[in-house]
């Protein structure tokens, strides 16, 4: 048997970037020469093995044959005379269709980086900074669409080849993107929106077509006019891939940058004849994210955070002209008092959305510390004294939540004073 390192562990090693993971193809084994040395089989649709004491990744080297639309319709051949060569055209992009021996790896993992094994010109087109399919089987699998545009939200700087993008629009012309499974989609559009770009991704999916059938909530904003006072930048498109960058340039969690993505999606579907006004566009808004969320399966958390920003980032930009009573409303709708660690992921999604604006970028948004200290305030109260003193005067159920509410606005006015 010959063991090779490939994929993107070769590509961030000649990238000069850390290797998290490494991959490795088996040439000339079979599973039970595996299973004798000791591997752990985990692959359902092809032979894949765990090694038994690193737990890294080694797969049989195998080719591919389409036989149905979609992502599982291939047959898969997989036998001691599959050559390295073949098991790397089967791959998406040359960058990641390179190899290194096991035996040209030190004891450390390190190799020279000169002569890396590449028959499709990947090493070049690092160099280049261009991603470029390995060969027309690429059009058989649709998940390298959403794959590629990840990388382009990793890789900004990089540009898509024009036979590929070419190739891309095929694909989605075909239909092939209408067979992709919901989880598959949003495990792409995650791991895309924690990339250190991910308006790239947007970009490449709304390019080849793709936006429009897996996300067309966000394909229709491009277009659709904002007030230039409030978004020097007009268009709402242009308006979400600012904020949804500015989340990655602060650093936030996965459901803060969904939260971004779709607290504006109500913006287009507003009449035409208000714009560029967007009266309402929240709770449009609320609807749109609530349908996405549902088809692509979106997680809980990801969701219900989304689902108040779209309802309140509004009323949080002017929360510092709002009076005690309403700032405690406001607390109560966003659930702040029972859930505060969420209200700051809420508030930081806020000011992703101020910043995500032309010329705003830098600019300071004093609303998430005003709420924070509100919210502060607001919990400052004794609750058991209070209820206690309710329940003593004869108060019961909703007399002693009014109690309650009371007292924090009492005690928001007294920090605001």
């Amino acid at each position: 048997m010959q063991l090779y390192m490939v994929g993107g562990a070769v590509r961030d090693a000649l990238m000069g970037l850390p290797v998290k993971d490494r991959d490795w193809v088996v040439v000339g084994g079979t599973p039970e020469h595996m299973l004798d040395q000791g591997f752990v089989p985990v692959g359902k649709d092809f032979p894949v093995f765990l090694h038994p004491q690193n737990h890294e990744e080694y797969a049989l080297a195998r080719t591919e044959r389409k036989t149905a639309p979609g992502y599982h319709g291939f047959a898969i051949h997989a036998a001691p005379d599959v050559s390295l060569e073949q098991d790397l055209a089967r791959r998406d992009l040359t960058i990641n269709a390179m190899a290194v021996a096991a035996a040209q790896l030190g004891p450390d993992g390190v190799w020279d980086k000169q002569n890396p094994i590449d028959p499709y010109g990947g090493a070049q087109d690092l160099v280049n900074k261009v991603f470029r399919h390995v060969g027309p089987a690429f059009r058989e699998d649709p998940v390298r669409i959403l794959r590629l545009a990840r990388l382009a939200a990793r890789f900004a700087d990089f540009t898509l080849a024009p036979d590929t993008l070419a190739l891309m629009r095929e694909m989605v012309a075909s239909g092939e993107v209408d067979h992709l499974v919901p989880e598959r989609v949003w495990q792409e559009l995650a791991r895309g929106l924690m990339e250190a770009k991910p308006s790239r991704m947007f970009a490449v999916l709304r390019d080849c077509g793709a936006l429009a059938r897996l996300l067309p909530e966000v394909d229709r904003l491009w277009g659709v006019a904002q007030r230039a006072d409030y978004h020097p930048e007009v268009d709402t498109g242009v308006h979400v891939m600012m904020v949804i960058d500015m989340s990655a340039r602060l650093q936030t969690p996965l459901p803060v940058r969904l939260a971004c993505l779709c607290h504006d999606l109500g913006k287009g579907n507003t009449p035409v004849d208000i714009l560029p006004r967007h009266l309402g566009h929240e709770q449009r808004s609320v609807g749109l994210l609530q349908s996405l969320c549902a088809r692509l399966r979106v997680p809980t958390d990801c969701r219900e955070l989304a689902d108040v920003v779209a309802r309140e980032h509004s009323n949080i930009h002017r929360s510092i002209g709002l009076d005690a009573a309403a700032l405690v409303r406001l607390l109560e709708r966003c659930d702040a008092l029972r859930k505060p660690a969420r209200f700051a992921q809420i508030l930081l999604a806020c000011e992703c959305d101020a910043r995500g604006r032309l010329g705003y970028f830098d600019a300071a948004y004093p609303q998430r510390a005003h709420l924070q200290a509100v919210l502060l305030a607001a919990q400052g109260i004794d609750t058991h004294q209070i209820a206690s003193d309710a329940m003593a005067g004869g108060a019961k159920g909703q007399d002693i939540a009014k109690a309650m509410q009371a007292a924090r606005v009492a005690a928001v006015q007294a920090a605001l004073a």
